[in-house]
């Protein structure tokens, strides 16, 4: 607790704290009325009446609720006006060289309204309240002055006041704006969620009648027949399969989202992977006169991962490479080695992805601008999948300019110890 007359080191270091936290007002008084008419009395009357006084920092020079004996000017220094505990205050602003306090007191004979501390070595010129009395008869404008004074002072708090209430009014209006954009995303996020789901349930069945037709065609048709149409089952069965890995991408993207989803990890051969997922792609590119350039390391470690995650995350980035590599182009998967992990890249021969929207493709529903992209549009939940999947694995996902500046380069990195994570996913649901 304070003394008497001295703040304690620690509250008056708590004081100077909140000071430069806060802002509060500076009140100045060097134009003061009252002062010029203090100034234009007769000296040997103000020497009279008037007691030079000084107190060091942290000095209390009158507390909250005492009887007004005094009212002080200012010369040197500053004080702070604060009101309740010292160990709590309350900052009220702070006063300079020129500025009467204490002058309230003396007028309504009542209590200090608050405390007033000196935060500077302080000097000041103290008049006690019988001479002040004295004062106010024989110079009446003195009173009028201090009246001014007062509304002075009570004009630029109900100002500030007035600022705060509209501050608040408008912080509360934002509050409600945030609060009502907020609910906005959160029922546009559940309808679009509902709208996924809808999708994939009203997909599943009449993709499941696709698998068995196509499977009873192959076993009942006679062999002239397959053989003849063999290319177009080619693409009915590439086609189906697109749409079966759609599916199983928008149910997977909500599990992962939701934290749900875990890996099943195994040692697996990401070289044999590879080369799998690229041997599947050669129709594909026969088709559309593409070309497949594979570019492997001698040896690749064994390593830890969910193959079938990786396997859809290759295949969709090379369904991207697909959509945009023009006839005639290339497509080169490669796997490099490193310290920590393995970087699987696909380059295509396409436009190539804006610097702008590099990040923002892996979003959800998120497709790139453009006239050339716009004619091919997808669903946008390819990348997404990739982004989580390869995360799940404590990997990393990006994308920047083909060789020479053509095309695109989507890279990943599997980690050679993966992060700690269930070894066990959810059943998934069979569309066959």
């Amino acid at each position: 607790m304070s003394t008497q007359g001295r703040l304690t080191e620690e509250e008056f270091t708590q004081l100077l704290q909140l000071r430069q936290s806060m802002d509060v007002p500076m009140i100045m008084g060097e134009d003061s009325p009252l002062l010029q008419e203090l100034a234009d009395i007769e000296r040997p009357l103000l020497q009279s009446i008037m007691q030079e006084c000084a107190f060091d920092p942290g000095e209390i020079i009158f507390h909250e609720g005492e009887p007004g004996e005094a009212m002080y000017v200012i010369r040197a220094g500053q004080v702070a006006v604060i009101k309740g505990s010292f160990e709590t205050p309350t900052w009220l602003g702070y006063r300079g060289p020129g500025e009467i306090i204490g002058e309230m007191a003396l007028l309504e004979h009542a209590p200090r309204s608050a405390s007033v501390v000196a935060l500077e070595p302080l000097r000041m010129l103290r008049i006690h309240h019988h001479d002040f009395q004295e004062l106010i008869q024989d110079h009446p404008a003195i009173g009028q002055n201090i009246m001014e004074m007062l509304s002075t002072r009570l004009r630029t708090t109900d100002n500030a006041l007035n600022s705060s209430a509209q501050t608040r009014r408008q912080l509360t209006q934002q509050v409600a704006q945030l609060y009502t954009e907020k609910g906005q995303l959160l029922e546009l996020q559940r309808v679009r969620q509902e709208t996924s789901d809808l999708i994939v349930h009203d997909l599943r069945n009449p993709l499941g009648v696709l698998y068995g037709i196509l499977d009873v065609l192959k076993m009942t048709l006679p062999e002239e027949v397959l053989r003849a149409n063999q290319e177009l089952f080619v693409i009915a069965e590439a086609a189906r399969d697109r749409m079966k890995r759609l599916i199983d991408s928008l149910l997977d993207v909500a599990r992962m989202e939701e934290g749900s989803a875990a890996l099943t990890l195994s040692p697996g051969d990401l070289a044999g992977l590879l080369a799998r997922t690229v041997k599947f792609a050669q129709v594909n590119a026969q088709r559309q006169g593409v070309t497949l350039r594979l570019e492997l390391p001698s040896t690749l470690p064994s390593m830890l991962y969910d193959e079938s995650k990786i396997e859809r995350v290759l295949t969709n980035l090379m369904d991207n490479a697909f959509k945009y590599t023009p006839k005639n182009g290339e497509i080169c998967i490669a796997a490099t080695p490193g310290a920590t992990d393995v970087q699987v890249s696909v380059t295509d021969a396409g436009p190539g992805v804006p610097e702008a929207e590099r990040q923002r493709i892996f979003e959800r529903f998120t497709q790139v601008q453009g006239d050339t992209v716009a004619r091919r549009r997808g669903f946008g939940l390819g990348l997404t999948f990739c982004k989580l999947a390869v995360e799940a694995h404590g990997g990393a996902i990006w994308v920047e300019p083909g060789p020479g500046g053509v095309g695109a380069r989507f890279i990943f990195t599997l980690p050679f110890a993966p992060p700690e994570i269930g070894l066990e996913a959810p059943p998934e649901e069979d569309v066959a």
